[in-house]
């Protein structure tokens, strides 16, 4: 797909949107994006673990993750830039693999608090219709679901921390 052909796609085709709810304050799941050592333990499905984790965690700054399935196998790296940082608020970044003209996806993840727990709003925007169709259809809604279920036990174990 030529970047022309993806500009005349429109935006609602093209688009991924994952919400969750969490028993946490914004501030903890911000955190839980920022930090290396938290990002290794919530990104990605279960059992294929971020095992490279390289983060400039400011705007401007760039990212760089790979992933290992459970019989080792490295899948492949890939990252972006921080395009945006609000904390405890919103992060943007553009993601893609790291292979010679692949498409990049502008991620818009926020954070709306109210009452004790934060609204999680994953808003994906693909480059075309065929990269959704490729990131879609090999599991990526599934692969994020995964990851936000270990962010909910990272989170109350931030939680707990702070209580205690």
């Amino acid at each position: 797909m030529t970047a022309a052909a993806s500009v005349s796609e429109p935006i609602a085709d093209r688009e991924l949107v994952i919400t969750r709810e969490f028993e946490a304050p914004a501030r903890i799941l911000f955190e839980a994006h920022s930090k290396p050592e938290h990002i290794k333990k919530w990104f990605g499905p279960r059992g294929w673990p971020v095992t490279l984790c390289e983060m400039d965690f400011r705007k401007g700054g760039h990212f760089r993750f790979q992933m290992t399935g459970p019989d080792g196998e490295k899948g492949p790296p890939f990252g972006g830039e921080y395009l945006e940082i609000l904390p405890n608020q919103k992060i943007v970044y553009d993601n893609g693999f790291e292979e010679p003209g692949s498409e990049k996806m502008i991620v818009t993840v926020t954070f709306d608090e109210k009452g004790g727990k934060t609204k999680l709003t994953m808003h994906t925007v693909f480059a075309s219709v065929a990269m959704k169709k490729l990131h879609v259809g090999g599991g990526m809604e599934e692969g994020v679901n995964s990851g936000l279920d270990q962010l909910e036990e990272l989170a109350a174990a931030l939680v707990a921390k702070e209580r205690s």
